[in-house]
Parts: C-alpha cells; structure tokens; sequence
C-alpha cells in the first residue's frame, strides 16, 4: 500500500509539473529536472513493470526536499501581499 501511494504522489507531482510546463516554459529555469520528472510520472504510469522502488526511494530522500523548497520559493514570491 505505500508503494502504491507514493507511485500516486509522483503521478501527481508530474502531472501537475507538466501542466505548469506547459503554461509557461519558463517552469523550467526554476525546476531544471523537470523532464526528469515528467519522465518519471509517465515510466510509473506507463511501463510500471520496469519501475525500480530504490530509485523512487532515492528520490524521496535526495530529491524531493530541494523540489519542495524551490516550489515553495516561487509559491511565497508569486502570494498576494496582504
């Protein structure tokens, strides 16, 4: 069950990378891994028998921390003030 979980959550995060992308190609200065990811969320959905868990494992413990402040980064620049 938590193997399958955090396959969702990478599906997600690259969809949702993807749309961004798409919208506005300039995503990618921020996020330079970007196709990497992508690449990722569709080798789960697509070819999920080739999927390697310690890869994804890898992911979570060396990647994910640096998406998430850089996500956050641009999030905090593009807030409304109040």
């Amino acid at each position: 069950m938590i193997q399958s979980a955090v396959e969702r959550k990478f599906e997600i995060i690259g969809a949702a990378l993807k749309r961004a992308l798409d919208a506005d190609p300039s995503v990618l200065d921020v996020i330079p891994d970007l196709r990497r990811i992508v690449g990722t969320r569709n080798r789960i959905i697509h070819v999920y028998e080739t999927v390697d868990q310690l890869i994804l494992w890898d992911a979570i413990q060396n990647d994910l921390p640096g998406l998430k402040t850089s996500l956050q980064d641009v999030l905090s620049k593009d807030a409304p003030m109040p």
